[in-house]
């Protein structure tokens, strides 16, 4: 896999160096809620062949090649791209015609709205699932619609449009889920995908926390094993196979995650919040989260 991490900034400089303009503004402010959305167009280039720290989701209408990971997929009817942004991947265009649109948004606009917390259990943005929704004629005048909406509202100075973007932006996603019921035959997948998949499922399963009285039950990499009745090293391997990550990192970064939620949208103090998430002491709470954040969850939580 590739080493390289594209961040949300990196990929507007590179807009900017290459002298496109993709959107009408391309603000972005490190650690708040961001979302943009663009006109497909034709680019001469292949896009950098990159991991992402950010979520993409493409509606194309034109024929190109993805290099997704280790496969080649080649575009030539409307679809949807959900891209795994710990999955590598680029873009080339064959030929003039390129139109649709795409949008981009980071974790924490995702994070934003408790609708998107279906998908995280879903196959969508996941390493193990295919990328590719392929569209009926149908689906591709609701996409069209869908991304219209979104575009116009993005653009708009309707006071509500970062709530109904996230409702079209569900809309998208509900489209492309009606496809992927059968997508995946789960037999038949490799050992370590399934197991992978498990463990995701499983993992996504506990959140959102909904009350102190409730605190995370599965905490470790060993909780996760024994729940699944397999050793840990085997469940460590099959993970890291996958993602390029070990199962501790998923885990804490998915409790950081919530940590952020549980901190912005509740009135529980800081020690509740932390008990909720598993740590013992509130001074490993202020550690794990100052640690991911730069900040302690007191001054995280009094900016919003």
């Amino acid at each position: 896999m590739s080493d390289q991490l594209e961040t949300i900034e990196d990929y507007y400089k590179r807009l900017r160096k290459n002298q496109m303009k993709m959107f009408d503004s391309d603000d972005f402010e490190t650690g708040k809620s961001h979302f943009n959305v663009s006109m497909r167009k034709y680019c001469s280039f292949k896009s950098p062949y990159n991991r992402r720290d950010y979520y993409k989701v493409s509606f194309i209408l034109g024929n190109g090649t993805f290099q997704y990971g280790a496969h080649d997929l080649y575009i030539d009817r409307p679809a949807l791209f959900f891209p795994s942004p710990h999955i590598p991947y680029s873009w080339e265009c064959d030929g003039d015609l390129q139109e649709g649109y795409f949008c981009l948004f980071n974790q924490e606009f995702f994070n934003g709205n408790t609708e998107f917390n279906l998908f995280k259990k879903t196959s969508l943005f996941k390493e193990w699932s295919k990328p590719i929704v392929f569209l009926t004629d149908e689906q591709t005048q609701l996409a069209t619609l869908y991304f219209e909406q979104m575009y116009k509202l993005n653009n708009s100075a309707y006071p509500f449009r970062c709530s109904s973007i996230k409702s079209h932006l569900a809309s998208v996603m509900h489209l492309a889920l009606e496809n992927r019921v059968d997508d995946i035959n789960p037999n038949e997948l490799p050992a370590n995908i399934r197991l992978y998949r498990l463990f995701d499922e499983l993992l996504n399963k506990q959140f959102p926390l909904d009350s102190p009285a409730y605190p995370l039950a599965l905490k470790t990499a060993s909780d996760f094993a024994e729940h699944l009745n397999v050793h840990v090293n085997h469940l460590n391997s099959s993970v890291k196979s996958v993602t390029h990550l070990t199962t501790t990192q998923i885990i804490k970064e998915r409790v950081f995650e919530e940590s952020k939620n549980l901190l912005k949208y509740t009135n529980w103090d800081i020690a509740e919040i932390g008990y909720t998430l598993g740590f013992e002491q509130p001074s490993h709470f202020n550690n794990f989260f100052k640690k991911h954040a730069e900040v302690s969850p007191l001054k995280f939580k009094n900016t919003f």
